[in-house]
Order: structure tokens, then sequence, then C-alpha cells
């Protein structure tokens, strides 16, 4: 059997290789809640590993070779590497061994899916999509590569749309055949996946071949590399609806701002005022990713109003411009950015939420062919903080990170030297933002996924230090 014609019954019993990952613990999740038995390994308590075992799955806290003993199907990701104890063991025992994205699309089959792609946005776009959805009355099921507050990152719903996060970062996407498929934007990123440009284009362009007889495709109208996706899935008979600032938008989008709580602009489809658009959460990317999910749901048929009320109390997605808490003063962000792009869009919408205040960024680069790569627009995008402190890269495909490129990076920042601190461990990267935040001052943590922890310790370190501690 093809995985192409895989579905979720062909599974059987599942074991989950790393659960404890915001994308594997969703699928975990999904799969739970639609009856089936679920087996798991994670090393480390992560958050997610204590609701999957309310759910019933046994977690191990080790890797080996009897984790598999009960499984029929083993599900790995792109972080796990390939001679993994557990992966030698299922292959060698002959069971079938899935990538995240083959097990999701065997999970997905027979739904009205919905696949959220591009290079930024697509965790948020996501959330915005199952939350406007869900206020219209549509009980969607969703995997979503992030925490949609108070609903989790994945839920098993009642109707037939099956709405997911694809991954174009290690070509994982090209496992779907969607229904409709959203592509928030394409820009210079995974080139050390695909060659250049031209090669990612083109994988995009392979996606959206993929979206089913009488699906969409939805896009932006201001990203000039979407505009071309455009053209080219239309000259071979896509449907294609796009969003945007531009005059020529299906969707289109003006008066576009933000304030420290919210984004607002005014809606126009199809030529129809829908009237003004508010989003409670700061950022005008954060904006367009509202306007591509207005676009798809009413696409799908939901009424513009109550899609437009949905957004209105869209509760967020952990790590997005996510408010951790306040100590001595000091307000602590947390915020997934990591490209060069999300981290000036991050840091320009912050800077603005600081008001009088400082911006502290402290920043985890991530992936060592990124950071070498962009390190010069890495450099500047941290530069719109008043001061930045960087730590080594953490990469997910390497044991442990060689070289210097954490510390390249730190001395590229266009900031006076005494703004701007390359630091070397965990506990001296939280030693160094308290000796600098004082009262009024906003600290934002960035980076994948380990720096989802360094918020909730700065904030710990921030409550216990002596006051007048800072400079």
């Amino acid at each position: 059997m093809s995985v192409g014609t895989l579905t979720a019954k062909d599974l059987g019993r599942v074991h989950v290789v790393g659960c404890g990952g915001v994308g594997m613990s969703g699928l975990a999740e999904i799969l739970l809640r639609r009856g089936f038995t679920v087996s798991g390994s994670e090393r480390g308590d992560r958050p997610p590993v204590a609701r999957l075992r309310a759910l019933g799955c046994l977690v191990r806290s080790d890797h080996g070779e009897s984790a598999v003993d009960d499984a029929d199907t083993v599900v790995y990701s792109t972080a796990i590497p390939d001679d993994h104890v557990e992966l030698v063991a299922a292959r060698r025992r002959g069971l079938r061994v899935l990538h995240r994205a083959e097990a999701l699309a065997a999970v997905m089959a027979g739904y009205r899916s919905v696949a959220v792609t591009g290079t930024h946005g697509k965790t948020s776009t996501t959330g915005m999509l199952v939350t406007a959805l869900r206020h219209s009355g549509i009980d969607p099921s969703f995997v979503i590569g992030g925490d949609l507050v108070g609903h989790g990152s994945a839920a098993h719903g009642r109707s037939d749309l099956f709405v997911a996060e694809a991954d174009e970062s290690d070509r994982s996407f090209r496992h779907y055949d969607p229904r409709f498929a959203v592509v928030t934007n394409i820009d210079s990123d995974h080139l050390d996946t695909y060659g250049d440009m031209a090669g990612l284009r083109a994988a995009f362009l392979r996606f959206c071949g993929q979206v089913q007889p009488g699906g969409f495709v939805v896009t932006s109208a201001d990203d000039p590399h979407c505009r071309a996706l455009a053209v080219h899935a239309r000259a071979r008979g896509t449907t294609v609806y796009t969003y945007g600032q531009r005059e020529d938008a299906d969707l289109r989008v003006s008066g576009l701002s933000s304030s420290a709580t919210r984004t607002r602009y005014r809606a126009r489809l199809d030529g129809t005022p829908l009237g003004e658009v508010t989003v409670p959460v700061p950022g005008a990317h954060l904006g367009l990713d509202s306007a591509a999910a207005l676009l798809t749901a009413t696409r799908l048929g939901v009424s513009a109003e109550k899609a437009i009320e949905g957004l209105g109390i869209y509760p967020g997605v952990g790590r997005r411009f996510e408010l951790k808490g306040f100590a001595g003063g000091v307000r602590v962000y947390d915020d997934y950015a990591g490209h060069h792009t999300a981290l000036a869009a991050s840091l320009r919408t912050l800077r603005h939420v600081a008001g009088s205040g400082r911006l502290i960024a402290v920043c985890q680069p991530c992936g060592t062919y990124r950071t070498r790569r962009f390190r010069t627009e890495a450099a500047a995008a941290l530069a719109l903080a008043d001061q930045a402190i960087v730590m080594e890269v953490f990469d997910r495909t390497a044991a442990g990170e060689q070289g210097h490129h954490g510390a390249e990076l730190a001395q590229a920042i266009p900031l006076a030297a005494e703004a701007k601190a390359f630091t070397g461990g965990w506990s001296e990267t939280i030693g160094e933002v308290v000796r600098r935040a004082r009262p009024g001052d906003l600290v934002v943590t960035l980076g994948a996924a380990p720096m989802s922890a360094m918020a909730g310790q700065v904030l710990t370190a921030l409550r216990v230090r002596r006051p007048g501690g800072h400079r």
C-alpha cells in the first residue's frame, strides 16, 4: 500500500518518537481523541507530555528498541536522526515507518482538508482560521504547530473540515493533497534544502498543484513570489484567490494599523465593503495573516460577519507575541521568530509596545546554515532592539553546535558594544538579562523550541533579584 493511499484506519497501533514536540504531540493527541492506541517516547518532561498521558498515551522517558514492541506504525519527525534506535528497530521488524507529515496526511484522508503553508505566519494563520470557523458554528479538526490558547495544538472536530499547518522547511508538505491551500508568503529560507529561490518557488508551485480538483488556493497579493505563484497556478487550472493591500486583491486590506494590543484594518471582498476588522494581537503582519484567514473562511462558505467576529476574539497562539508576565516592573514576552524577516517584524512591533521603555532582545539563532547565510540581515533586525543578547546557535540536526556563529552574529549587530552581548550558556544568559533589565523595560525571548522555557526562568530571576540590581 502506498503512502498516498493510506488512511487513519491503516495505521493500527501508533508509536510516536519524540512525542513532546508541538507538532508530534498534536498528531498524537488527535489520534488519541479518535480512539487510537498511541505510545510515545520523550526525554525530559516537556509540557505536552502530561496532556498526552492524561489522554491515555503510554509515554516512555527514554528511547529503546522495546518502545516499538506493540506498534504497527512508528512515526518520526525531521528532528529524529535516521539511525535512531527506535527507527532502526522498527525497520528491522518490518513495521510501517512514517514521517509525521505522511501520518498526518493519512489522518486527514476523507476530510475536506485545508493546508496552511508559507515561510512566515503559518501557525498564526491556522489558529485564526480555526477560531473564525469555530465562532461561525463549524467545528473543524485541526493540528497547529503551536498551542492555540484555550484549545491546545490539536482537536478532533465534528465537521468534515480538517485544518492543518503544512511545513515547507523539510519538503514534508509534498505529502499532502489538500482540498484547499493557503500560502502566506515565500521568503528566502531553507535554501540549504532547496538550493536557491527558484527551487523554493518550484516547491510551492508543486504544493499548489496537489490541491484537489474543485478546490482553491488562497495567497498573498502583496508578496511578489506569491503573485508569480498565482499566475502559474491559474495557468494550470487551479482557482486562486488573493488578499493584501494591493488594489487587485480579492480581499483588499486598507488602513492597516497596529497598536500595543490590537491590529485594525478595513476589508473589502470582491469590491464589497466588509467594514473594520480588529484582531486582538499587535503587528501589521498578523493583520495580514488574519486577512488570509478571513478570505479562506468566506470562500469556505462562512459569512464574513461571523468570521470577522471570530477574528475579534482570537485568543492567540503560544510563542507568538506571547506575554509571559511582569516582574520587577519588566514585561517579558516570548516569540518564535527565527528568520530575519520574522525577527524584524517582531521587534518592530514590540518596539512600539515597549513605549518609553527599552526593548531587550534575547535571541538563540536557529540553524547553522540560516545564521551563517543571513548573518547581516539578522544582525540588522536585532539592532531594532535597544539591547541584544545572543546565544550560540541551536541546530536540531546536530548533537551539539560547533563553531562561533552566535558570537559572530552578536559582533555584527550595529549597536554599541555595551548594548549587546554574546552569552555561552543558559544560566549566563539569564544572568545577563537580569543585570541589564530595569523597570519599564520589555524583554523578549526569541528562537526555536528550547527558548520556550527561557521567558519563565527570566521572570523567576527578576522576581528574586535585589532592588537596584540592574544597569
